[in-house]
């Protein structure tokens, strides 16, 4: 199976489709844990809930997350706490989902 972590996040300017749900799902077999879910407008987007022990580790983990995304140029959106970080991604240009997104996600799991 091709490792998206090693893969580059290619800048989108809007000028392709989303994914729809069948090329979704091949992608999401290609990262851990991530669930494809839809807002309120019916774009697609992907979720990951990850636990620490401590406020600490939460912090730690969003630092390196937002080191990667900026290497990336690709910007998740994080919420994070104490023992907790939640990362959603998706690319606004195009409201849903490219394979920018999955190659994110699978950089985000190698941490």
């Amino acid at each position: 199976m091709e490792d998206l972590s090693k893969k580059k996040c290619v800048p989108c300017e809007g000028n392709i489709p989303a994914f729809n749900i069948d090329e979704i799902h091949k992608y999401l077999k290609k990262v851990d844990g991530w669930e494809v879910l839809k807002d309120e407008n019916v774009n697609y987007f992907i979720e990951k809930h990850f636990k620490f022990k401590n406020y600490v580790e939460s912090e730690k983990f969003v630092l390196s997350v937002g080191k990667i995304a900026e290497t990336e140029g690709h910007h998740p959106d994080i919420s994070f706490g104490w023992g907790y970080v939640n990362i959603k991604i998706s690319t606004h240009a195009i409201k849903g989902l490219a394979e920018s997104d999955f190659v994110l996600a699978a950089k985000i799991d190698k941490i």
